[in-house]
């Protein structure tokens, strides 16, 4: 079945709206420190890294639209009403006949990566339409099994992980707990309603048991098959035990069956962690033992968090690759990232490459521009910790992990101050504050308990870093 050019464009337009702001999630409020040592080691290193990158790819890049939404039934979710949803889906999961991706080339990605600054992957290895990007033995819904089954690189995720080892990047691997493509999830005897499974598991618990082996099955390929593994991103937050859904949960404004989708955990955290010592895991929004990192959905929390946790944001206005998409300027993203890793976050940046493998010129361009602005000031932003007085307007503070160093990032907008100050965070007497970018040192004096200085000589038009050796010290 073919849907005409135009309702295409119309999906996109109108699901990344939607999409965006129904599913977005916001930082938990309860949060459970692990226990094991190697974890802890992991998460500690994971939290020097500050700034990552998701790579969104899957079928939905082959006409553009929004990463798998459009073929759930919810009453947000707008599509043209003369496709019937079935047609519609119909026509969705043919796209796998059309996903070729012969410029496949993730070496340019992790190079964007490295140029901007990142320090971590995390790579959609399956969203929830089901459609892997590996070459799982549990399904023939795969990049493996279409139109690139001859590639010699038909086995995405093995190569894009390789890549990214090459250029240094701690490894990180999404994956959709729910399957809207596996008959033991969205059972074709039934309409499926809404997100979650279409049956009731009390009443089939056979059916829910092949989901939960099936699962398993596929997350120990990849933590057996695909090299060494340093975080395993569970998305899809609705498949949880009944018991773990609260009020929290019930705000999404996501609709909650009666039943138990509980896929156990415990099992898939033991398997996980005994091919991947150390594994950091991240079961998004289910709070305990098993949501080693929180992550926060598009937005920054307003205060500093004291545990591990990350804003995942987009570049553009959707997770995954559309046509004409608007991407942030650079220095809205530095902004943001500065907020974050002052408020003791790391920031991880969504981009989608095209469906010919290749990221497009404009996110390329904006990863530089951010590149130009990490490779100068990174001392202010990796392996730092926060500071009690981390904030006084356009002002944020970060300190060396043994707080012999403070860093002062001011940001900029287009009127460019004559001079700049800070409340709170005073440098020792009789030392000088040092301009990062450019080791120029800068003469300061403290009026009424504020610091002051000229603005100095550069032309840094984003954000100025300035380092020095706090008064306590």
């Amino acid at each position: 079945m073919k849907l005409p050019g135009l309702l295409i464009a119309f999906i996109c337009c109108v699901n990344i709206a939607f999409a965006q702001r129904n599913d977005i999630l916001k930082e938990s409020t309860k949060y459970e420190w692990p226990k094991d040592e190697a974890v802890k080691k992991k998460l500690e290193y994971w939290q020097d890294q500050k700034f990552g990158m998701i790579i969104h790819w899957g079928l939905y890049a082959v006409p553009g639209i929004i990463e798998s939404w459009s073929i759930c039934s919810e009453d947000w979710i707008d599509r043209d009403s003369t496709i019937k949803y079935n047609d519609y889906k119909k026509w969705y999961w043919g796209l796998n006949e059309k996903f070729n991706p012969t410029k496949f080339n993730p070496e340019q990605w992790a190079k964007a990566g490295k140029d901007a600054g990142m320090k971590y992957l995390v790579f959609t290895t399956k969203h929830h339409d089901g459609f892997a990007m590996f070459d799982t033995k549990q399904s023939d819904f795969s990049i493996a099994k279409g139109p690139f089954a001859n590639n010699p690189k038909k086995d995405v995720a093995k190569y894009v992980f390789d890549a990214f080892r090459k250029q240094n990047f701690m490894i990180g691997a999404y994956f959709s707990k729910p399957d809207w493509h596996s008959q033991y999830y969205w059972w074709d005897k039934y309409a499926t309603a809404d997100r979650n499974n279409n049956y009731d598991i009390r009443k089939n618990p056979w059916r829910w048991n092949m989901f939960k082996s099936y699962t398993q099955n596929q997350i120990g390929e990849l933590m057996n098959n695909y090299g060494s593994i340093d975080i395993l991103w569970l998305d899809g937050g609705w498949v949880r035990p009944l018991a773990s859904v609260n009020e929290e949960v019930l705000s999404w404004g996501a609709p909650i069956p009666a039943w138990s989708q509980d896929i156990d955990m415990p099992k898939i955290a033991a398997d996980a962690r005994k091919a991947q010592p150390g594994l950091i895991m991240v079961d998004r929004t289910v709070h305990g033992q098993f949501e080693n990192y929180q992550t926060p959905e598009q937005k920054i929390p307003e205060k500093q968090l004291d545990y591990p946790w990350e804003s995942c944001m987009t570049l553009g206005g959707a997770w995954g690759f559309v046509p004409n998409d608007q991407y942030k300027p650079a220095a809205e993203v530095v902004h943001k990232l500065v907020e974050i890793v002052a408020k003791g976050g790391s920031l991880l940046l969504g981009v989608g490459p095209k469906a010919d493998g290749t990221l497009p010129d404009d996110v390329i361009k904006k990863l530089e521009e951010i590149g130009h602005w990490t490779s100068k000031n990174g001392a202010a932003i990796y392996g730092t910790r926060i500071t009690k007085n981390y904030h006084d307007g356009q002002n944020w503070f970060t300190q060396s992990k043994d707080g012999k160093t403070i860093y002062g990032i001011s940001l900029l907008d287009r009127n460019l101050p004559k001079e700049i100050s800070w409340q709170g965070s005073i440098p020792k007497k009789g030392t000088f504050i040092t301009l990062l970018s450019n080791k120029q040192k800068v003469k300061w004096k403290l009026i009424n308990g504020k610091v002051h200085f000229d603005f100095p000589k550069t032309e840094e038009k984003i954000a100025l870093t300035f380092s020095f050796t706090p008064e306590t010290n």
